[in-house]
Formats: structure tokens, sequence, C-alpha cells
């Protein structure tokens, strides 16, 4: 992962989100940016968007005649443009980058949520009710099972991690035995 090719494609996104708050609005760009990301998923789509070999303008046309009524066409410019100035192969970070952006101006937050057993869909409900009151934003957890924590939780959210896993704790604890006996 680049962090300049990150910071290209947040830009990029930043922009794209500006359009649609002026034009078709956020949700339509959203979808429309969706679909664009699953057109890229196909890997002859991706190699022919980022051949050298093909003219950007028959990138454009051809971006023009798969995408046209699918997408806003402010959007289909913006692709466009973005093929000009040679960044097609940004497209699915860019499409990312726009995605946590609506989804925080929607208010909601994707967690990672990390249990020692699996959650039934109660559970799941509380976890994210209770993860919303704290957080004053609708939150949607990402359950992954991993026994190896042997209970209790651990919540990441981007580089944030709440570790409340009785491991960490057992390991807490003995680093403080350790260290008790080290002293005399």
């Amino acid at each position: 992962m680049d962090v300049r090719e990150d910071t290209v494609a947040a830009n990029y996104a930043e922009t794209l989100f500006v359009l649609a708050g002026r034009h078709e609005g956020v949700d339509a760009f959203g979808a429309g940016v969706g679909s664009v990301a699953t057109l890229m998923e196909n890997p002859s789509v991706h190699e022919f968007l980022v051949t050298p070999r093909v003219s950007a303008a028959d990138k454009k046309a051809a971006l023009g005649r798969a995408l046209e009524g699918v997408v806003p066409p402010m959007l289909l410019r913006f692709l466009q443009v973005v093929v000009d100035k040679g960044r097609q192969r940004l497209l699915p970070r860019i499409a990312a980058a726009y995605r946590d952006m609506l989804e925080r101006h929607l208010g909601r937050r994707h967690m990672e949520v990390t249990v020692a057993r699996p959650l039934s869909p109660d559970d799941e409900e509380d976890l994210a009710e209770k993860l919303s009151s704290a957080t004053g934003a609708t939150v949607i957890p990402h359950v992954r099972v991993r026994p190896g924590i042997l209970g209790g939780i651990v919540i990441r959210e981007g580089d944030t991690v709440y570790d409340g896993s009785v491991k960490r704790q057992l390991d807490a604890m003995r680093r403080r035995l350790m260290a008790a006996e080290l002293q005399p």
C-alpha cells in the first residue's frame, strides 16, 4: 500500500464528495462509485483501463458506453478526468475513500469486533446498540471469532484498538508479577 497514492485517492474522493453534494447527491454518487469499483474488479476491465497501450480517448469512450445512464453524468465526467490525469488505477482506492466519507457523512461507523466465541443475533444487536450509544453514531460491527483471545472483546476502528480481551489482561498480570519478582 503506497501512502502517497492513498493520499491522492483521498483527495480525488474528497473532490468527488463535494461535487456530489452540489449535484445529484452523495447517495447517487455513492451507488455510482460502487458500480465503478465492481467494474474494476473484473481483471479484463482493470487491465484495459490501466494499460498504456490503449489511448485515454478510447478508455473514456469505453467508460461512457459502460456507465452512461448507470451513473450520474457529473460522476462520468469526473471518471473521464481521472483517466485524462492517468490516475485510473486509483479508482478502487478512490471508491473506498468515497465510501468512507459517505459513511461518516451518514453518521455510520464500522468497527471490527473480535470475540472468543460466536455471538447470537440478539447479542450482536445488543453490541451494536451499546457501541452506538457510546459513540453517538450508528455503529455497524463486523464480528469475527478468534478463540485465542480467551474471552472479552477487542474493538478496532481504523488505527484505534480497545483491547478488553482476557488474553491481554492475563498478559498484563503476568508482566506485573514478573516485574514484582525482579524487585528486591
